[in-house]
């Protein structure tokens, strides 16, 4: 039978490449791209901050072309929004019907997806969805997979965990309130090693740096947010 033409939605980090090692060993997908946005203006990341050198070498060991959504330095949700219908126009035009994520349980993200995508005829598909926290990073331990930790709360794990490697031990160190996967933001990582590279990918850390943002929540009011960050060159 063909397969089905989609693009993976990437970000770099462990649930990403967690959730494309999945959508891989399924054999249900021909994976066109790994779509991923950066800042048009630093050319990294968002939460990962990962820059676009790092993700085009990832790609490469991957062997799956990486396509680049620029967005803008201190756009809002409509940009997010509009730059993303444009990269979906653009895939639907070369016959792609499904986008793939990895979101694990967070409901109103998922809604968000299928209310942009479904009127374009994408459907959403999320390989690591309906399980907890522990469930998945428990099965990534054992994946094979491989990941460092980049990105940390300042009011959380600070700076100190920056580097660390994402093993059991790590896991089994965090706080108790802690989210075994970080799906609270507690840490984003990028994943660098494992079955679904060719090679290990290089990469190196800096000095790790503090930055805040300002964050939307539920409510429609505005929090700030500090975080450390990697340095990742």
């Amino acid at each position: 039978m063909d397969k089905i033409k989609a693009v993976f939605n990437w970000s770099g980090g462990k649930d990403s490449a967690h959730a494309l090692l999945k959508a891989m060993e399924s054999d249900k997908y021909d994976i066109i791209a790994l779509l991923t946005t950066v800042n048009s203006q630093s050319r990294r990341s968002t939460m990962h901050d990962i820059p676009v050198h790092v993700l085009e070498r990832q790609a490469q060991s991957i062997g799956i072309p990486l396509y680049v959504v620029n967005l803008k330095p201190k756009g809002n949700a409509d940009d997010y929004s509009a730059a993303m219908e444009q990269a979906a126009r653009h895939f639907k035009d070369l016959g792609v019907t499904h986008f793939i994520f990895g979101d694990i349980f967070l409901h109103d993200v998922r809604t968000y997806r299928e209310q942009k995508l479904s009127p374009l005829g994408i459907e959403v598909v999320e390989p690591l969805w309906g399980k907890s926290s522990a469930e998945v990073i428990d099965d990534f331990l054992l994946s094979g997979l491989r990941a460092t930790i980049v990105t940390t709360m300042a009011d959380g794990l600070g700076h100190d965990a920056i580097g660390r490697q994402l093993t059991r031990e790590f896991v089994k160190s965090l706080p108790a309130d802690c989210d075994p996967n970080g799906e609270n933001g507690e840490y984003h990582t990028i994943c660098h090693d494992g079955p679904i590279f060719a090679q290990p990918v290089k990469f190196s850390l800096g000095k790790p740096s503090a930055e805040s943002h300002d964050i939307k929540l539920d409510d429609g009011s505005i929090k700030t947010f500090t975080y450390w960050f990697a340095n990742i060159k």
